[in-house]
């Protein structure tokens, strides 16, 4: 299960190296960033993520970054994402805990801080999406010699505005009582869902059927058991899950579709930016390169004020002449001093992942 997560502190080189961090972790998927309160409550009544990582205590005032922004979440949303307040004074702690924060996090934050912080994040979502349907079970229907309660695993990112995938969501059966999944979902919904190992439950069961049945799942993790069936409902509903990123390049009726994968730098004009593709091609949006670096995740980098450059189409870097590379061309990308930290996170990242230095 993926995690998406937004950043939300006005230090753009603390969000990059949050950003770093976390993208070690398979199942954390970046969604955005933002610098200031109003954006940050923005894209997280936009988005809706499951964790926050953010700054109480900004250099830029300006940018009314607080804990105040937990607050507003209460006016807007009945669940609150995960809040890992991020930040480098020790005594802001206490009056982060008594805003029900997940974890208080000193920076510069360390890999092994993100790690303790995401198992126990991870524990907590997961406690929080298992809750107990009691009486589910019509009591004509039910077995006296089976428990009472079905517990149904419940996923707010796949609900919204697919209906049935919503209401697939909502009645995910956990175990034990598999017999009586029918009378969760109707004989239409479940014929839809056209799950095989379900399939096996019919209303007219006997205790014995399910037994055998039951058998060889209970000796299952049960956990696992969840989450694929989960999975299987929501792969079949919805199949753009997992999609490679697409960007659309909309202007005036136009609709350019381009794989974000074969992108291999921004550039900035002015109040529009011109994007570079590894074909040679240059297609040119009427967005700044601001508004693609709040967008865009790694492995796409802000280098310079003109550049972000997709770290894919790297073949080599000189931090004495300060440029990058480009494969495959000519291109040489300048880097400025003031993005020296993210470069360094690159070489960092590179050397993390399969490779050998000669």
């Amino acid at each position: 299960m993926n995690y998406p997560y937004i950043i939300i502190d006005d230090d753009q080189e603390s969000v990059l190296r949050t950003k770093a961090i976390a993208n070690g972790f398979s199942e954390l998927a970046f969604v955005a960033s933002a610098n200031n309160y109003t954006d940050g409550l923005n894209l997280i009544l936009e988005l809706s993520p499951k964790i926050i990582f953010l700054e109480i205590d900004p250099a830029d005032k300006e940018s009314n970054l607080s804990l105040a922004l937990i607050n507003e979440l209460y006016r807007y949303l009945k669940i609150i994402p995960k809040i890992i307040i991020t930040t480098s004074k020790k005594e802001l702690a206490f009056e982060a805990i008594q805003y029900e924060v997940s974890d208080y996090i000193l920076k510069p934050i360390q890999r092994i801080d993100l790690i303790k912080t995401f198992l126990k994040i991870k524990k907590a979502i997961a406690e929080d999406e298992v809750y107990v349907v009691k009486n589910a079970v019509p009591a004509e229907h039910q077995n006296p010699k089976v428990e009472s309660e079905i517990y149904v695993a419940k996923d707010p990112v796949y609900q919204g505005d697919n209906p049935v995938v919503s209401e697939i969501a909502d009645n995910v059966v956990r175990t034990p009582i598999l017999e009586e999944v029918l009378n969760v979902f109707s004989e239409e919904e479940y014929s839809e869902v056209n799950n095989p190992f379900l399939k096996e439950f019919k209303k007219g069961d006997t205790e014995d059927e399910y037994s055998e049945v039951k058998k060889p799942i209970l000796e299952e993790d049960q956990e696992s058991e969840v989450e694929t069936i989960a999975t299987q409902f929501v792969t079949k509903q919805n199949p753009n899950i997992e999609q490679p990123l697409i960007l659309c390049i909309k202007s005036y009726g136009d609709y350019r579709y381009i794989d974000a994968k074969d992108i291999c730098y921004f550039q900035a004009d002015n109040n529009s930016t011109d994007i570079h593709l590894n074909n040679g091609e240059m297609v040119t949006a009427f967005k700044t390169l601001k508004h693609f670096e709040g967008i865009l995740s790694y492995p796409f980098v802000r280098i310079h004020n003109s550049y972000i450059l997709n770290c894919n189409y790297i073949s080599r870097i000189h931090t004495g002449n300060a440029v990058c590379y480009i494969k495959n061309s000519t291109t040489k990308l300048p880097f400025s001093k003031s993005y020296k930290s993210s470069v360094d996170l690159i070489i960092s990242d590179f050397s993390n992942g399969n490779y050998l230095e000669i």
